[in-house]
Parts: structure tokens; C-alpha cells; sequence
């Protein structure tokens, strides 16, 4: 039982199984340098509040650095039977300056240890997808830069509908990356609160200092109720929910560039740095690179119900379940930064095939909507506009025209308010451009809007 830190209690070892079964420093040693800052503001906080020495204080903060310090040269070996990285780092530390390092533990339990050790640990990985996220939309909006004449079709239904600027159409995930980011920011803000101090779940009797210890480790305050500071998982679950929202933008997009990139489409070219080949068929340059941000989305759509599940009955405070938060959360986290990672360059690399997209824009009647629009400006009310114009596509459907090459006669037979000038309307150009109000696809509006994220 001398391994046991808890072990007093007991009189018969823990089977090896029930060790092996319930322990998580498998996966908790991602969180070690985490244990040992929350672990020094701790001790140093005890020191100025007189419940330990100043000289043990410092004796144990030299210790968890030289703990520290070996961890990081990849010198330390974890112990299953010491269970999770809490118990680790304390016994290595009464193991290196004896008995003073069981002192660390006053004022403290390890379930409002590892609700701190969470919040460090995400708190510094949504500061690092935050600048994952920024330079994405980077991306994006110098794809839309640097296409601006590009037409290709806007499609509804993955039907053609209207002709469209292809950086309008980057600047629609633009606009889900931007999102993403916000709701990110807002959980930082939302659960940067110091959960130490509250003890197994009552506080603690010791005069400890959460405001000091909250400022040190760069908190924006103390959580206020012992309970729920040692229960809640409502940050985790959050971040899994961002994530969820996130990879469904990136499978979105990463489903249209698999598409572009076909044969059928060939409306862009991926970098060879992001596709790989086929063992069989030489002539295959394969999308695996969005294929497989595709695919990890399911996986991550799972890591939030599972942490849903796992909190939807528990009874507060601690129960040994929450163990299973972390793995999730772990997941999500890897996911998110390894897919952002690689959108990121690909988008970047990413060329476009402008004449291709153009002929595309022009299949399947796109400029019909501006055939009713027009006939609304000569006095005709858009229902019966909509009518002529179906006519007119039903007659070009059957002669194998389209709209631009019809005939003035031809034009006249569904509506006498159509004149000369309808051909200055039905034109790619002539479409896009005539859509310049605010978020609309005219060139005037999305270099208004690229304007403006530039000034942002």
C-alpha cells in the first residue's frame, strides 16, 4: 500500500486489473506541465498565507521544476499503479524532497486539481486555434483577392441557379470561419475562472488566498461555487460543440473541393502536396487531404455526445465517470488543430480554373432570374415575370438554346414588354454586377467587403 497516497483507508492492495482499468495517466500526460503551474501558484500561495513555510513553499516549487524539467527531457517514467498524473507528480516530488512534498497538498483535492489542470491545458490550445482559425480565413480571403474576375456557377438544390463570383463564394466560409472564431473567443472568456480552492467539493478550512492564485495563472476571477466548480464540464462539452459546428464547415467546404476537383467538374487543381495517387489506375490523382477532414468529422460529432452523455445523470459533485472527459476532449482538440493545419496550406496552394468555371456558369439557363427581374422593371409584377420566364426556358429546353443566343422574336413571343436591350441583362457579367447591395456577389460589393476585413 505504500504507493497509495490515498491508501490509509485500506487494508487490501487494489487488484492489478481494477488498476489498470481505472487509471488515466495513459492519456493525463498531456497535462503535466499544466499540474505543475497550477501546483507552484499553489504552493507559493500557501507560503504567503503562513498555512505551510516560505522555505517549504520554495523547496517544493524547486522540486516541481526539476520534476518538470525531467518530464520535458522525456526522463520520467508514470506509474499505472499511482493512477493519474496528480498522484505522479506528487509522489515523484516527496520521493525527491521528502516528506515536505505531502505538504503540497493542503488546501487542495485532486478533483478541483484537475478541473484546473483542464482549464490551463484548454485555455492554451484555444489560443493556438485561434491563430489557426485567423490565418484560415487568411486564406480565404486571399484566394477571393486574387480571383476576383472569376465567374463560376452559384448552385441551389447542386443545380445550377445564378452566376456567382467565385470569391463571393470564398468569402461564404469566410463567414463560417469568423463565426467559429467568435464562438471560440466566447467560450475563453466564458470559463477563464479558477476552480481551485474548492476542495472534493465543500472549499476548504485553510485561510487559502483563490484571488491571488487566480491572478497569477491568469484567470479572470474564482469560480463561485464549490460545487459546481468541481463538477462542471460545461467548458469541455462546449469546446467539443465548437468543434462539431467547425469540422461540419470545414466538411462542407472540403466536400465542394473534392467535387471541383473531379473530372466532371475540373474547377480547381490541388496542390500534388495534398492528393496522393491509386496503386492500380496511374491516371488517379486522389482528394485524400479533404476526404479525410470529411471523414474525422463524424469522429468528432461523437466526442460531443459522448461527453453529453457522460454528464447528462450525474449527481453533483465528483464522480469517478468524469474521467472519461478527457479522451473526448483530447480528440477534439487534435482534430481540430491537425485539420485546420492542412486547410490552411491546401487553400493557400489551391488554383482555380477560371475558364471552366465560367463555361459552367453559363449551363443550365443562370441568367433566366434576370429575364424576370428585367420584365418586374418594365411594370410586370414578378409572378406573372416568373411565368414568362419559365415559358422562355421551357422553349429554349426544347430548341436546344440558351437564353443569350434567342432572337429578339423569340424573346417578344413570351412578353412584348422585352426590347433590345434584354441582352445587356442576361450576359454572366451583367448578372453578377447587378447584385451590388451589401453581402450581395457584384464585384463592387465583394471588393467593398474585402475592404472591409482588410481595415478589420
Amino acid at each position: 500500500m505504500s504507493q497509495k497516497l490515498w491508501g490509509g483507508r485500506f487494508t487490501q492492495p487494489t487488484d492489478k486489473f481494477v488498476e489498470e482499468f481505472t487509471a488515466s495517466i495513459g492519456f493525463e500526460q498531456r497535462l503535466a506541465s499544466y499540474d505543475i503551474q497550477g501546483s507552484k501558484a499553489h504552493a507559493e500561495m500557501l507560503g504567503r498565507q503562513e498555512i505551510i513555510s516560505v522555505a517549504e513553499a520554495t523547496q517544493i516549487i524547486a522540486g516541481l521544476n526539476d520534476i518538470l524539467a525531467t518530464i520535458e527531457a522525456g526522463e520520467l517514467e508514470f506509474s499505472v499503479a499511482l493512477e493519474d498524473i496528480h498522484m505522479n507528480v506528487e509522489a515523484r516530488l516527496i520521493e525527491k524532497i521528502g516528506a515536505v512534498g505531502g505538504k503540497l497538498h493542503t488546501g487542495r483535492s485532486r478533483n478541483d486539481q484537475v478541473a484546473l489542470d483542464i482549464r490551463l491545458y484548454l485555455r492554451d490550445e484555444i489560443d493556438a486555434i485561434l491563430v489557426y482559425l485567423d490565418n484560415l480565413e487568411t486564406s480565404l480571403i486571399e484566394q477571393a483577392e486574387q480571383n476576383l474576375d472569376v465567374i463560376m456557377p452559384g448552385f441551389t438544390h447542386l443545380q445550377t441557379a445564378q452566376p456567382v463570383l467565385y470569391s463571393h463564394h470564398m468569402l461564404a466560409y469566410r463567414e463560417m470561419i469568423a463565426r467559429d472564431r467568435s464562438r471560440l473567443r466566447d467560450l475563453r472568456n466564458r470559463f477563464n475562472f479558477l476552480p481551485l480552492g474548492a476542495g472534493a467539493l465543500a472549499g476548504t478550512p485553510f485561510p487559502i488566498d483563490r484571488e491571488w492564485v487566480a491572478e497569477q495563472l491568469g484567470f479572470d476571477g474564482v469560480t463561485r461555487n464549490s460545487l459546481d466548480s468541481v463538477s462542471d464540464r460545461d467548458f469541455a462539452i462546449e469546446f467539443c460543440s465548437f468543434a462539431a459546428i467547425l469540422m461540419m464547415h470545414l466538411s462542407r467546404l472540403a466536400e465542394e473541393l473534392i467535387l471541383w476537383s473531379s473530372a466532371n467538374f475540373s474547377f480547381i487543381e490541388l496542390s500534388d502536396a495534398f492528393c496522393t495517387g491509386s496503386s492500380i489506375m496511374p491516371q488517379k490523382k486522389n482528394p485524400d487531404v479533404p476526404e479525410l477532414v470529411r471523414g474525422k468529422t463524424g469522429r468528432v460529432y461523437g466526442n460531443l455526445i459522448s461527453l453529453l452523455t457522460l454528464m447528462k445523470s450525474l449527481p453533483l459533485a465528483y464522480n469517478k465517470d468524469m474521467q472519461e472527459d478527457k479522451e473526448p476532449l483530447f480528440d477534439s482538440v487534435d482534430t481540430v488543430k491537425g485539420s485546420l493545419k492542412i486547410f490552411v496550406d491546401m487553400i493557400a496552394e489551391m488554383s482555380v480554373k477560371a475558364d471552366n468555371m465560367r463555361i459552367a456558369a453559363g449551363y443550365g439557363y443562370s441568367t433566366a432570374t434576370d429575364i424576370a427581374d428585367y420584365c418586374v422593371r418594365k411594370g410586370l409584377p414578378f409572378r406573372q415575370a416568373h411565368e414568362v420566364v419559365g415559358k422562355t426556358v421551357r422553349y429554349c429546353v426544347e430548341n436546344n438554346k440558351d437564353i443569350p443566343d434567342l432572337t429578339m422574336a423569340e424573346f417578344q413571343q413570351f412578353s412584348e414588354l422585352i426590347e433590345a436591350d434584354i441582352y445587356d441583362f442576361v450576359t454572366l457579367e451583367a448578372s453578377v454586377n447587378a447584385r451590388q447591395a451589401t453581402g450581395g456577389t457584384a464585384r463592387i460589393a465583394v471588393e467593398r467587403e474585402l475592404a472591409r476585413l482588410k481595415s478589420a
